[in-house]
């Protein structure tokens, strides 16, 4: 190797974003028929928001970091946490140490999350057309969540349910799509064109 030569690493690590997207993607669409009304909160919801929305986004995170990915980083790593605080926060109550959340409380929660999540609709605008929708529903996800909370709405709340099963459905479509035309090597699931 001469001086002054870079030495070039071939990324020989597989695609992360779609373990991702499926965990992010699948729990979002369990939680929100729960929140149109379909069937109670239950332990289904909280192990799915530990463990597959949770832990496995967590590790795409880091995975994502391995590849110098900066934004799939910061939104793997944050939304796996997002859904193991909100699992720790309905499983806390049950201890008797810690009072449950307030409405009032949730919704500043949810809206702190909406607020983030603006920041990284604004960084798709520069990706595929179809992360701009994912991102975007995300938002109005968290807009719809957060007033619903704050107002005691039960229409709003449902609303935010359908809702979010676009959403999720949305971020499974990427996750498997992302997969499938890896393996055709051409776009059977169609993601749309890069932003120039």
């Amino acid at each position: 190797m001469q001086k002054n030569e870079v030495l070039e690493i071939k990324d020989t690590y597989a695609n992360p974003a779609p373990l991702g997207l499926s965990g992010f993607g699948l729990t979002t669409v369990l939680l929100n028929i729960h929140n149109a009304g379909v069937f109670p909160l239950d332990m289904m919801i909280v192990s799915m928001g530990i463990f597959y929305g949770g832990l496995a986004q967590v590790l795409v995170g880091v995975m994502e970091f391995k590849k110098n990915n900066i934004f799939g980083t910061t939104a793997f790593t944050s939304y796996g946490f997002f859904w193991i605080s909100l699992s720790f926060i309905w499983l806390a109550p049950a201890t008797g140490i810690v009072e449950p959340p307030s409405p009032i409380s949730m919704a500043y929660y949810l809206g702190i999350w909406g607020v983030f999540t603006i920041f990284l609709f604004i960084a798709t605008l520069k990706m595929l057309p179809i992360l701009r929708w994912l991102f975007g529903s995300v938002v109005v996800l968290f807009a719809l969540l957060t007033i619903a909370n704050a107002t005691g709405n039960h229409f709003i709340h449902t609303l935010a349910g359908i809702e979010g099963i676009f959403c999720g459905g949305l971020a499974i479509y990427i996750g498997l799509g992302q997969m499938v035309n890896h393996y055709h090597e051409k776009p059977v699931m169609p993601m749309g064109a890069m932003k120039g």
